[in-house]
């Protein structure tokens, strides 16, 4: 079993704990400085004092990385052009990405557009970073012997649900993230035993995320009643992540020819759909909606239906 280590004190504090060049992944989800109220401490500082936090707990995130170690930093549009400053000029990281994580809710507007994404940084150490997009691709939407079965980088552009407040997996925290939202990032830029740091840990998604994919996780946490709720959500049975991209789900056109498509079917679940049991049965009605079969519960390998 790989190592969860969760502790409650302050990330400017308890970074200086972690050895340098010992971490895989820093996955950052900071206070915005909006005002939100998190139990025992408020999120709102002067601009300027905001930065230089930021600037002193993203000093030490890079500290930390292992040489080809990524960072991915959450931020809301007030303040991430500074972080990506931070980032690109005084810190000298390698950008890679800006990310998009689009969501179909949020707040609404009656004078100017209502919001429906957050900005997520993606950052490395040097520019010989950990990138295993093989983990990561999404379904090709047209399947074509030239294209690659696998599937397709899923880009930029992340759409996820937001963990609504219906959902069992729902936590008492303001900003909880999906969990098919950090487990993109995780398989991506680690592999399994690799080591994990959340210095803003909150709800524990990330704890999470790691506990379920084979990674060890640290997770730093200024709130003690975030940590005994991260303890207590690390002790529930897994059924599945709490939220999948959609395109997960879908099951390419143009697979009407048996033997590639039993031979994708076989590898779809396996491929896309691992620790999304809750997703499974959307995609086995797509497959028998649109080609005739079904995937067996049991084998995973496809028979055909009885449908006529």
């Amino acid at each position: 079993m790989k190592s969860i280590d969760l502790r409650c004190g302050d990330a400017l504090d308890l970074f200086k704990e972690i050895d340098s060049n010992s971490i895989d992944v820093v996955i950052a989800d900071p206070p915005y400085n909006l005002g939100k109220d998190y139990g025992n401490n408020h999120d709102l500082k002067g601009f300027d004092e905001y930065l230089d936090f930021s600037r002193l707990w993203l000093s030490e995130a890079k500290r930390v990385l292992k040489p080809e170690g990524t960072i991915y930093v959450f931020m809301g549009v007030r303040f991430i052009s500074y972080l990506y400053d931070i980032l690109d000029r005084d810190l000298e990281m390698f950008f890679n990405s800006w990310i998009v994580w689009h969501y179909t809710q949020g707040l609404g507007k009656t004078k100017g557009f209502s919001p429906r994404h957050d900005d997520i940084l993606m950052f490395t150490k040097t520019n010989k970073h950990t990138f295993n997009l093989d983990n990561v691709r999404v379904p090709q939407k047209y399947y074509r012997a030239r294209n690659n079965m696998r599937g397709a980088n899923p880009g930029d552009v992340w759409k996820f649900s937001h963990v609504h407040y219906c959902n069992p997996n729902r936590q008492n925290h303001p900003t909880q993230k999906p969990e098919g939202l950090i487990e993109r990032m995780i398989l991506a830029s680690s592999n399994e035993g690799g080591n994990i740091l959340d210095p803003f840990s909150g709800s524990g998604t990330t704890l999470r995320v790691c506990q379920q994919t084979h990674r060890n996780a640290i997770g730093f946490e200024l709130n003690p009643e975030y940590v005994e709720m991260t303890h207590a959500r690390l002790r529930e049975k897994f059924v599945g992540f709490d939220s999948v991209d959609p395109r997960m789900e879908r099951v390419p056109n143009d697979l009407r020819k048996p033997e590639i498509r039993d031979e994708y079917l076989e590898n779809h679940i396996h491929w896309f759909l691992n620790n999304h049991e809750n997703a499974l049965e959307v995609f086995k009605k797509a497959v028998k909606e649109k080609y005739g079969v079904e995937v067996n519960k049991k084998s995973d390998t496809t028979k055909q239906a009885d449908l006529f």
